[in-house]
């Protein structure tokens, strides 16, 4: 009997060529729609952000002089500049990175590699997932409560803490991600080899995840760098030069926040300015980061 002859009552060959053509064609053209949808997507999200640094470019590197890194803000019409929010951003936000990175190194690597299925592994995942969808406005509320009201002032100090506090669920979430995604082999190995578990979390899963957790650090740094509304209840801004944290602190968010709004051309200039410093700040950061981690692989 042939093998294109088909039994009474069955399906034929010719048949279910024709219906595996017809769902072939529906799958193409739902995967054709799929990805137009997808391309659409990326082009629009691609054009706000060509949009966006456009703009910045263009109103920022107007006023983007020498003259704007080396002097201090300055009443309007005297020629003043961003030094002072310049280094104040710089000091607050290196504070806040040292002391909100380690904790959140600890904590996720608790989350990934100690507290697996726990109750309190889920309580405090559940505590920083809440920490970091939270309004940082908040977490500013918070930490004038603690420590501007009591210690009668606004204060640099203020300022590094609740940054650093905006800082510890990012490093949290990606530090446990990536420890999460190391195979239970790699642990088996390194176990079955002598070493303690704090070693191989240290020497080995630690140095597997430094990408991702590199990563995540940049994203906190990055998140911190302009935010206003924390500052406004804690280091409040300071117009004058100082580098002390005993008092109130001048840092780059504020001042946009208080330039952009003003009646006065120039500050209106250094407003943009300085938004074009804060997001070079954060490209060459990334860039650099990403550079010494490929040099290293």
């Amino acid at each position: 009997m042939s093998a294109t002859t088909s039994h009474p009552g069955q399906i034929g060959p010719r048949k279910d060529l024709a219906v595996a053509r017809a769902l072939g064609r529906s799958r193409r053209r739902k995967d054709l729609l799929i990805r137009a949808f997808c391309v659409a997507a990326t082009l629009l999200g691609l054009f706000f952000l060509a949009s966006i640094l456009l703009t910045l470019l263009l109103r920022g590197l107007g006023g983007l002089s020498l003259q704007t890194l080396v002097n201090v803000t300055r009443p309007p019409g005297s020629g003043g500049g961003l030094l002072n929010p310049i280094v104040g951003s710089l000091i607050q936000v290196i504070l806040a990175t040292m002391v909100g990175t380690p904790i959140g190194m600890l904590v996720g690597t608790y989350l990934a590699e100690y507290a697996r299925g726990s109750k309190l592994g889920g309580a405090v995942r559940f505590v920083s997932d809440v920490l970091l969808s939270a309004p940082s406005i908040l977490i500013g509320l918070f930490v004038y409560q603690l420590l501007v009201l009591p210690f009668g002032g606004f204060s640099g100090w203020a300022g590094v803490a609740a940054l650093a506090i905006i800082i510890i669920p990012v490093v949290v979430r990606t530090t446990e991600d990536m420890l999460s995604l190391l195979p239970d082999t790699l642990r088996e190995a390194v176990i079955g080899l002598g070493s303690p578990k704090w070693k191989m979390v240290v020497l080995v899963g630690w140095r597997a995840a430094a990408s991702g957790i590199i990563t995540g650090v940049l994203l906190g740094v990055a998140r911190i760098a302009g935010e206003t509304a924390p500052l406004l209840f804690t280091s409040l801004g300071n117009l004058n030069w100082s580098v002390s944290l005993n008092q109130p602190m001048s840092s780059l968010p504020i001042t946009i926040y208080a330039y952009a709004g003003s009646p006065y051309e120039d500050w209106v200039t250094l407003a943009w300015a300085g938004a074009l410093i804060i997001t070079l700040g954060v490209l060459g950061l990334n860039l650099v980061a990403r550079t010494v981690l490929r040099a290293k692989r």
